[in-house]
């Protein structure tokens, strides 16, 4: 993982929000919320939550009395989720560093991180410091994106910019958002971390857009590859972008498009 990976500056936050919220993240969004909301907890910690999607579907669905911290380490990310989500007198919004967690031990019934733990620099680390502040019985629940060849509108944007720039391919999108697919290891990161009992299921789910377009963007300029594309030659995004818009509609057609995305669901108790 490099620096760039973290920097959700600028206008991506917006593009994020707009363009690949809806074309991956909110096919899953249920796929956490569901078991979290079965559990009526009374304290949840979200860390890495991005542009807000989980607290936006999860919400209406806790208690009136529930206590629900939601944080990120990048402000921007964080100012936008907030202001998407509205006023709600049970959400705090913190900037926090999911490694050095700014909370008392034994805290939080539930910790949830909805695509953020492939992006920690310490994933044991993470995965320790969920343990610590979740109460005795509590659960930690995350998901991760599955290998980049199983989720098809990432892969076809990685090796379009790949062509562009042959010398020095940009890899973000292989190397952290789908970096951490291993289930095995995945497992024995968790248990060096104290958890024992871990529960993954892999979810395949297709990703619609309503025009190669959509997706191009929501890559290129919507995630830190826009950042790799730049530090390359800034010049060249729209061009990266129009290329990567052109191999989509080749491979799956000029008008709505569809390909498979795939996530592995992580579940476990402390």
């Amino acid at each position: 993982m490099t620096t760039s990976d973290k920097e959700f500056t600028g206008s991506i936050p917006e593009f994020y929000d707009t363009y690949l919220v809806p074309l991956i993240f909110d096919a899953y969004a249920n796929d956490l919320t569901e078991p979290i909301a079965s559990l009526s907890p009374k304290s949840i910690l979200e860390t890495a939550a991005g542009s807000g999607v989980v607290p936006r579907a999860l919400a209406s669905r806790l208690t009136s009395d529930a206590r629900y911290v939601v944080t990120d380490l990048n402000q921007p990310m964080l100012d936008h989720a907030a202001a998407k989500q509205g006023t709600d007198g049970r959400i705090e919004w913190q900037q926090a560093d999911a490694l050095e967690l700014p909370f008392e031990d034994e805290t939080f019934d539930v910790v949830v991180c909805q695509y953020g733990v492939m992006f920690y620099p310490d994933r044991v680390k993470g995965h320790s410091e969920a343990w610590r502040v979740l109460k005795p019985g509590g659960s930690y629940i995350f998901n991760v994106w599955d290998n980049i060849k199983e989720n098809e509108f990432a892969d076809v944007v990685t090796e379009t910019a790949a062509e562009i720039f042959p010398g020095d391919p940009p890899r973000f999108l292989t190397r952290t958002p789908h970096g951490y697919h291993d289930i095995d290891f995945i497992k024995s990161d968790l248990n060096t971390a104290g958890f024992s009992d871990v529960k993954v299921e892999t979810i395949e789910e297709v990703s619609r857009a309503p025009s190669p377009r959509h997706p191009a963007v929501a890559y290129c300029q919507g995630t830190p590859l826009r950042n790799e594309i730049e530090s390359r030659d800034a010049s060249l995004l729209d061009h990266v972008t129009n290329k990567a818009e052109e191999a989509i509609a080749e491979r799956y057609g000029s008008g709505e498009v569809e390909a498979k995305i795939c996530a592995h669901i992580v579940t476990t108790v402390r």
